[in-house]
């Protein structure tokens, strides 16, 4: 897979952050790339978030050599003119974290807080469909198959009936889970600001009602499967399948090499396991498409620390507002 293909390293992605109200950084060389988005915190200040970056393009393996702690300078130097406590960075493998490491010493450490999934389940979409269909673990396969046999229809969209119906399925969704999900107004400026080529709504209905909806992405060789919401009701007629099987079926026949679900989590490490509980019915959900896959790993997230006081004092932050909600001392 191409790494250097990420969506959210994209001048699209950086488009849609800037209309949700958030400043964005741009710094590239002819061999790295590190787009980045501002966030404020309340008492502490700026920081720089780079999801899924620092990349090394042109598949340079590493960021071992002059050019590249230049590249790394300037970043930071950068980072420092926007007033950032920290850098927050997401790097493809450990080699690069490592080197990333040498050229920062001793100021990278592992982020207190997880931006994007750790583990993804990337699935390569270019064989034949029935081989797709075959290599499926069989109750996936049932349950596509039980889905179509009762009707359920499954479309692509852009209009505003079936994106407030997505609305209220992924508000529903995320109080049903308690899950904190993103505002009604950042959803739809997917819509407002990503291209129609890119952002494309997918939605399941029975009977006239839509009962599963999902955000996908179309960028580079990878279509990924970004955001979704079901309802409580017909959970028997097994849409969240088709509508899955529906979206790989439309991104072979776009010429697409990759279809990625988005986080899941095996258990591979031992952060891994301590919330695997959470994650068990979506990854066996996820897994069910393509359980010969091997999940795509990345070393997780980590801060450049900048300001050690300003970070110092954001860990106290966020240790306090655990233990006083561990004490429930305002319920």
């Amino acid at each position: 897979m191409n790494h250097t293909q990420e969506f959210l390293q994209s001048e699209n992605w950086l488009a849609f952050q800037t209309s949700v109200g958030r400043e964005t950084i741009r710094f590239s060389s002819d061999d790295f790339s590190a787009n980045g988005i501002i966030h404020q915190l309340p008492l502490v200040g700026k920081y720089l978030y780079i999801p899924r970056g620092p990349i090394v393009i042109n598949n340079q393996q590493s960021v071992d050599n002059e050019r590249q702690k230049e590249n790394l300078q300037k970043l930071v130097a950068l980072a420092k003119e926007k007033n950032a406590k920290w850098i927050r960075i997401e790097p493809k493998n450990k080699e690069i974290l490592r080197e990333i490491e040498e050229v920062c010493g001793g100021k990278v450490v592992q982020s207190p807080h997880t931006m994007q999934p750790k583990e993804t389940l990337v699935m390569d979409i270019m064989k034949d469909e029935n081989i797709l269909l075959a290599q499926m673990k069989s109750k996936t396969r049932y349950n596509i198959r039980l889905a179509e046999k009762r009707g359920v229809n499954v479309f692509e969209t852009r209009e505003e009936k079936y994106i407030a119906a997505f609305l209220d399925l992924i508000t529903a969704t995320s109080g049903r889970k308690g899950i904190v999900s993103h505002s009604r107004e950042y959803y739809k400026k997917f819509f407002t600001t990503l291209p129609e080529e890119m952002c494309r709504l997918f939605v399941a209905e029975y009977k006239g009602v839509t009962i599963a909806a999902n955000i996908v992405i179309f960028y580079g060789d990878i279509v990924t499967y970004l955001h979704g919401g079901t309802a409580d009701e017909h959970r028997d007629v097994m849409a969240p399948y088709l509508l899955q099987w529906e979206q790989i079926k439309v991104a072979k026949a776009r010429s697409y090499h990759f279809y990625d679900f988005g986080g899941v989590k095996t258990a591979n490490d031992r952060q891994s396991a301590m919330n695997k509980n959470d994650w068990n019915g979506i990854t066996r959900f996820k897994a069910g498409f393509s359980p010969q896959t091997q999940s795509t790993i990345y070393p997780g997230t980590y801060d450049i620390v900048l300001d050690s006081g300003a970070y110092f004092f954001y860990n106290f932050l966020r240790h306090s507002k655990n233990i006083i909600s561990s004490l429930n001392i305002f319920r």
